[in-house]
């Protein structure tokens, strides 16, 4: 009997404006294409323009009225966050949803971005949280869902809080899972804030499964020459019948966490299948790693003092 593949509906969204960071491949493309699809004014910020314009051409290859607009952002550097976010609060739109999908994944030896950063701690992590902060009153005025894209990789390791650098000893798995780990408690955290605060803004997670898609790939710009082993092992076992999911499946848990009207803040979507690897989007029980408030307190802190973006004070009643 042949597979059902597992899909959501998704609401109208005419309307809607949409920012959707890593949007120009893989699970970040799947998701723009299912909002403009939706009929959601569509703002792409990507790394690089000539994967941006093929993107953005296959989506309204697919959709031809789809309202879709290209923007420049490298999240490794915090020039560019703030030149993004500088031409966003000039055109003075709302936003109503924002999806932190964007991500680099194990280089083989350290890298920094441009601002000195661990490259995964600080484009994972730190650029998305001053992407946030700077963007906080097109949010507000959107009354936005935000959804940040973590991984299983947060259910491992632990932050490296004596050295959130790698300085002493790089282990690109243990960064790699310091970055998610981080980002998930920034994304719980935020919506604590917003609660306390009165931003109005909703703040969940999402995370993929397991997929063999492009963040495992062999990617020159991390130095990595070939595919990861995780992408060789989830392909080897794939090929004996071993159920993961693919680029289509693994953009449903983001796209419930950011549309649908029963997910919730401070909540985190992932696949429903065998161990979570795939299946359809439904909440999860947080990681153990993301449970502890002191945690999120303390990289919110670290964060606003690493990037110098700083949010509003909050005093919770």
């Amino acid at each position: 009997m042949a597979r059902t593949t597992p899909d959501i509906p998704v609401p109208d969204l005419t309307g809607k404006r949409a920012v959707i960071t890593g949007a120009s491949d893989g699970v970040g493309l799947g998701l723009a294409t299912r909002f403009a699809a939706a009929g959601a004014e569509l703002v792409m910020p990507v790394r690089n323009p000539r994967k941006g314009e093929a993107a953005v051409a296959q989506i309204r290859r697919r959709h031809p009225g789809a309202d879709v607009s290209l923007h420049e952002l490298d999240l490794s550097s915090l020039g560019s966050v703030a030149a993004l976010a500088d031409r966003l609060i000039a055109e003075a739109r709302p936003i109503h949803f924002l999806v932190n999908n964007a991500g680099v994944m194990t280089p083989p030896d350290r890298q920094t971005t441009v601002d000195g950063f661990e490259l995964q701690f600080g484009t994972n992590h730190l650029g998305h949280f001053a992407l946030v902060a700077r963007l906080l009153p097109l949010l507000r005025s959107g009354r936005a869902r935000i959804t940040s894209q973590i991984s299983v990789a947060a259910d491992q390791h632990a932050v490296n809080w004596d050295d959130l650098q790698w300085l002493r000893r790089y282990h690109g798995n243990r960064a790699y899972s310091q970055s998610k780990i981080a980002f998930g408690l920034f994304g719980l955290e935020l919506d604590r804030r917003s609660r306390d605060g009165g931003w109005g803004i909703t703040s969940n997670l999402s995370h993929p499964g397991v997929a063999a898609t492009n963040l495992l790939a062999a990617r020159a710009e991390v130095g990595r020459g070939r595919p990861t082993p995780r992408a060789r092992f989830i392909h080897a076992l794939a090929a004996r019948g071993v159920v993961f999911g693919t680029a289509e499946t693994a953009l449903l848990p983001a796209l419930y966490a950011a549309t649908s009207p029963d997910a919730e803040g401070g909540r985190l979507y992932g696949p429903s299948g065998f161990n979570h690897f795939s299946g359809p989007p439904a909440e999860q029980k947080l990681y153990s790693r993301l449970r502890h408030a002191d945690h999120a307190r303390r990289i919110w802190d670290v964060s606003e003092e690493l990037t110098g973006v700083r949010f509003p004070a909050v005093h919770p009643v």
